[in-house]
Order: structure tokens, then sequence, then C-alpha cells
């Protein structure tokens, strides 16, 4: 069985990059907007924590019509207190309040694409949660490198 919590989140405020993705191309995206974002991490002076966001804004993402060459908005970023100071070249986005369902996960990045695919197409279908229309985003500590062989994140799933 798999071990989840459901977090009850007030409005989270990200700031970060942003780039159009598929579920074809994000292995391509993500490292590229990481290589923009990572070298300017300190200058966003609102940081709440030491996490690293990974999202994915599917604007309503469904599993009915689920096809691996739409289109969403994918960030790096980190969750921020306020927009105070944004540094240029990088954008804010607001996710309204909402629960989230909080998995674990510890493994490979091939492996995590297979437990993502699990939670969404068996697991997420057959449980009393329903997707909401909020961005799913993945939470990354210090220590997470797409070189380890085996990473720790915390995947974070909008419900309703």
């Amino acid at each position: 069985m798999m071990e989840y919590k459901v977090v009850e989140c007030k409005e989270i405020k990200i700031v970060g990059v942003s780039a159009p993705a598929s579920f074809i191309t994000n292995k391509d995206v993500t490292p590229q907007l990481a290589k923009q974002f990572m070298p300017r991490l300190n200058a966003v002076s609102a940081k709440k924590d030491n996490y690293r966001i990974s999202l994915q804004n599917y604007n309503g993402f469904n599993l009915k019509t689920f096809n691996p060459n739409t289109i969403f908005e994918k960030w790096i970023g980190v969750e921020v207190s306020d927009f105070v100071d944004v540094p240029k070249e990088m954008q804010s986005l607001t996710i309204s309040s909402g629960n989230y369902l909080v998995i674990d996960f510890k493994g490979s990045i091939p492996e995590f694409m297979q437990f993502w695919q699990h939670i969404h197409l068996k697991w997420l279908p057959k449980s009393e949660f329903e997707l909401d229309s909020r961005p799913h985003f993945e939470r990354l500590p210090q220590s997470y490198s797409p070189m380890n062989s085996v990473n720790e994140e915390e995947i974070w799933i909008p419900v309703k």
C-alpha cells in the first residue's frame, strides 16, 4: 500500500523560470530551465526554505484525454514568502489554496517516471481522490541532483 498524507495548503508563491514542455520534451526542457535558474538561485531573497520546486502547470490535467504531446508549463523555482523583489529574468506564479496529496519518493529518475505513471494512471482513479486543476510539483532537497543514482523528493498532487 502506498503511503501518503493530505496537506491543506494556503496560497503558495513560486519564483523561478518556465518554458513550454510536453511529456516528450520534458526531459530536455527541465535541465535547460535548471541551468538558467540554479546559478541565480541566491538572487531570490524571500525563499521560504532550501527546497527547489520542479512544477508542472497542466492547465487542467485530464487522464481521459492524456496525450504525451500535450503542452504544459514547466517551472523550476523556489517557494517564496512574497513577490517584493523578483529578480530580472524570473517569473512569479501563485498557486491557489487547496489540498495536496503528498508522497515521499526515493529512487532513480526512471523509477520516478514509472511511479508517477502508476499514481496517475492506476492508483488515483481507484482512490477516493479526484485531481484538482492546480499545478503539480515536486519539492527537491538541496541534496537532489540528476546525476545521483538515487534521489529523495516529495511529490505534491492537487486533489479535491
